[in-house]
């Protein structure tokens, strides 16, 4: 016979598997008939784009794009600076134990460099190092008994646990467009590169909906018609709706941007503006913080029960703090003089973090990758800053799982004969939570004899490793009857040796 029971639904958002995979992506570029010769490279540069995704049985395939700007010095009398773009496509194919269609996942592709070869004066190959990440989550609604109604005797080990449960979560595609004016007296002659990044990111919540803000920010390096190197920027708000069902003021949101496609081009028949377009996938996953009614064992002191326990994985103690990483550097370059710093881009990467004493300690090297006016041309350098930086909340311990982004709210470089100031401020937005083990008990019957219970008195020796909870599931007899028998006042605290007097309920068939 099963038994009635009260119980409280949890959806446990748990992380299937992950996986990193390096890939290369490779490519041969023609020089257009109008352009001129190449001599050499002077710089290689792309936007990764995903464009689509599938998750299978035991893997995740990855579509996507590289849009690729090559800077080269053109083999002419004018030793004029030119530029190319090109668009490598790429798949990749990652295995994760575990995964299967409708889970649900984040994906991540960082370019670990790009290599440009001469094969000859009118084509270059192009070769690609990418870092492609991917975590698969699955979404899986727990019933946890919290109580049993229906049999008046029985004992419960209650424990009382916090656990965050996910309420949903969902995503949304958004388009940040625009056309940026260039200055009257230039005439565009061909776009060099390009930046994008996204800043100044924000979440409201209102009623079945989570509203992710933020700036798309572009910055853009093009030729005149006359030869000279400019440079624009611009920031684009973009802004989308998700809807989630039963979402309050007080949830906690992870909330995920991915660049989809990409087009940034001359507008058609105006030489004084360019056109942005930039598909967005917003991805938002909600939780709340729920209390539940935890029951780790129990038993009947007239009956025998039958139950199933399982351990599932929950998430607890969840919390997204931000922090504010200054980085104040002075680079050298001697060559450069006084002369035009045309391109900055800044990219952080985090290669260590560490959890102590209840701080994250996140040890990086951001990598500027820097593009200036030299004595006869255009160089370009990469340098390389090292930075540490810290963040401190309650309830970060090292059992805590920790999750990071980094965004560049701010980089200035100040041109000084030959030093360049670095002033770069990084925002950090870190989400932090626990994983923790729980047993459930599920499906509890009722054995279908019934018995008389007659009452008797056993003594027993307390040994290491016991409780009063087991020695009363052991003896069928209570804890609260235990205490009262022996004086005990604090029913946590008892020894081995003890000797304690059980009353013992004795179970005796009836009679026909």
């Amino acid at each position: 016979m099963l038994l009635e029971t009260e119980k409280e639904k949890v959806c446990i958002n748990q992380v299937v598997g992950q996986n990193i995979k390096e890939t290369e992506v490779e490519g041969d570029v023609i020089v257009n008939d109008i352009k001129p010769d190449v001599l050499n490279i002077i710089s290689a540069d792309g936007i990764p784009c995903v464009y689509k995704k599938e998750i299978m049985d035991g893997k995740i395939r990855i579509d996507g794009s590289i849009n690729t700007y090559i800077i080269y010095l053109a083999d002419d009398e004018n030793n004029s600076v030119r530029s190319l773009n090109t668009v490598l496509d790429f798949t990749q194919v990652i295995d994760i134990d575990g995964c299967m269609p409708g889970m649900t996942s984040k994906e991540s592709v960082n370019i670990k460099n790009i290599e440009c070869r001469v094969l000859n004066s009118r084509k270059i190959n192009v070769k690609s190092t990418l870092s492609v990440a991917s975590k698969v989550y699955s979404n899986d609604n727990i019933e946890i008994i919290s109580n049993v109604s229906n049999l008046d005797d029985v004992q419960v080990l209650n424990n009382e646990k916090k656990v965050n449960s996910l309420i949903g979560n969902g995503s949304t595609r958004v388009y940040a467009k625009d056309t940026i004016s260039i200055d009257v007296a230039d005439e565009l002659a061909e776009i060099m590169k390009a930046n994008i990044r996204m800043v100044d990111r924000d979440v409201k919540l209102s009623y079945n909906k989570v509203l992710a803000k933020s700036d798309v920010e572009v910055s853009i390096l093009y030729l005149t018609e006359d030869n000279r190197i400019k440079n624009i920027n611009t920031k684009i708000p973009v802004m989308g709706f998700i809807d989630v069902e039963n979402i309050s003021d007080d949830a906690i949101c992870d909330v995920d941007y991915q660049i989809k496609n990409l087009i940034i081009k001359p507008n058609n028949g105006d030489m004084h503006s360019i056109y942005i377009e930039a598909e967005i996938e917003i991805s938002c996953f909600a939780y709340e913080t729920k209390n539940i009614n935890l029951i780790e064992d129990l038993y009947s002191i007239s009956s025998d029960l039958n139950f199933n326990q399982k351990e599932i994985m929950t998430m607890s103690g969840k919390q997204n703090v931000k922090g504010i990483c200054d980085i104040n550097e002075q680079i050298n370059i001697p060559e450069m003089g006084d002369n035009r710093l045309y391109n900055v881009k800044t990219t952080p990467n985090i290669l260590n973090t560490t959890i102590k004493n209840g701080k994250v300690i996140y040890e990086g090297e951001m990598t500027v990758e820097l593009l200036y006016e030299a004595s006869t041309s255009v160089s370009s350098r990469n340098i390389q800053i090292p930075f540490n930086f810290e963040i401190e909340s309650d309830g970060i311990d090292e059992d805590c799982t920790v999750n990071s982004d980094i965004d560049v709210k701010r980089d200035d470089f100040i041109v000084n004969s030959g030093n360049i100031d670095a002033n770069i401020e990084l925002e950090f937005n870190v989400s932090i939570n626990r994983n923790e083990k729980l047993n459930i008990i599920n499906e509890i019957s009722l054995e279908e004899t019934r018995e008389n219970n007659i009452y008797s008195m056993v003594i027993y020796f307390v040994k290491p490793g016991d409780t009063l909870w087991k020695i009363a599931k052991k003896f069928k007899s209570t804890i609260d009857d235990i205490a009262r028998v022996n004086g005990i006042e604090d029913s946590n605290k008892i020894y081995p040796g003890q000797q304690l007097y059980i009353p013992k309920f004795v179970k005796k068939d009836i009679a026909v």
